[in-house]
């Protein structure tokens, strides 16, 4: 199988970061598209997309019906749908990639047949100062221990190795019939979404962990700070994975641990313990296959309680 990548570029108001992302993708030898969905952009993306478009005829550029605005897992979708590569690679428009971006990636999928993805190191750069206090989080996003692909998932839902971003990912094309799309109904956090199914359902190996091959963009603007939308997305983050899970036939080890993480962020909310328990019974009724097995029981909330009082009483 040829190495020919479609970069995928979701675009709504960039218009000052998606012509550096475009060309960042272009210098890349491996590049055999640069797909960009611009979704419903009111500013002057689209006469920058159609500017590049007609000089360089990598770049194809896509609208949803009506030039609406659908969101960044639809837009996302929409590119993989329209993508002609063997594989695919994801570009958020304020972010770039560096040079030799899939030099690694192309020698693994060529010596591994049975890898879907790869994933690397993704660095920072900086269009505003940052303070003190945002320092500690601007470290390297990677999983910085060389882990087998039956590891994969335990690190990234646990954060225990660190972070992967979809800028650092490289996929064979047919992973999305596998694992599906991009989660429309998910407004931020679809990003986390799918990399824990990559990580569940595909054999994911390391590529550059050590060395960033792309760039984040931090501004002003960055979707990442607006709290209050992922504190309402976070949970349905876990249910969608929950739910892909059991239709998936995930094993219940693994499902284990996306409700124990899951009910840590609950507890975070500090909600009554009635409405956990109907947040639960919620939860489970939607996903009926859990009803006859012991996680009904263990993630019940008032035994999550009486773990947490009397924790020598569950060992």
């Amino acid at each position: 199988m040829t190495f020919s990548v479609s970069v995928i570029i979701p675009a709504f108001n960039v218009e000052s970061f998606i012509e550096k992302a475009i060309l960042s993708a272009l210098q890349q030898p491996e590049v055999l598209e640069v797909i960009v969905v611009n979704d419903g952009s009111t500013d002057s993306t689209e006469a920058i997309l159609n500017k590049l478009q007609e000089e360089y005829p990598k770049v194809k550029v896509f609208h949803h019906l009506n030039k609406i605005n659908k969101g960044r897992s639809a837009t996302r979708n929409l590119g993989i749908i329209k993508a002609n590569g063997n594989y695919i690679a994801f570009l958020d428009a304020d972010d770039f990639y560096l040079p030799n971006r899939f030099t690694n990636d192309k020698r693994i999928f060529e010596n591994n047949i049975n890898a879907d993805g790869v994933y690397n190191a993704v660095g920072f750069h900086f269009y505003r100062a940052i303070s003190d206090s945002e320092k500690p989080y601007f470290k390297l996003n990677t999983i910085s221990k060389k882990l087998p692909p039956s590891e994969l998932f335990d690190a990234v839902i646990s954060s225990k190795y660190g972070y992967l971003h979809l800028n650092g990912i490289t996929l064979k094309a047919s992973v999305f019939n596998t694992i599906g799309f991009f989660n429309e109904s998910l407004k931020v956090a679809e990003d986390s979404d799918i990399i824990y199914k990559m990580a569940l359902g595909c054999t994911m190996e390391p590529s550059e962990i050590n060395e960033a091959v792309a760039k984040r963009g931090i501004h002003e603007t960055n979707v990442y700070t607006k709290t209050d939308l992922y504190k309402i997305y976070n949970m349905k983050l876990y249910e969608s994975v929950i739910a892909w899970s059991s239709q998936s036939k995930v094993s219940l080890k693994k499902i284990d641990s996306i409700f124990k993480y899951m009910w840590i962020v609950r507890y975070r909310e500090n909600h009554s313990l009635i409405k956990d328990v109907g947040y639960w019974f919620q939860l489970v009724f939607k996903n009926p296959e859990f009803i006859f097995t012991s996680l009904t029981i263990k993630y019940f909330p008032i035994v999550r309680l009486r773990q947490k009082l009397f924790p020598f009483l569950f060992k």
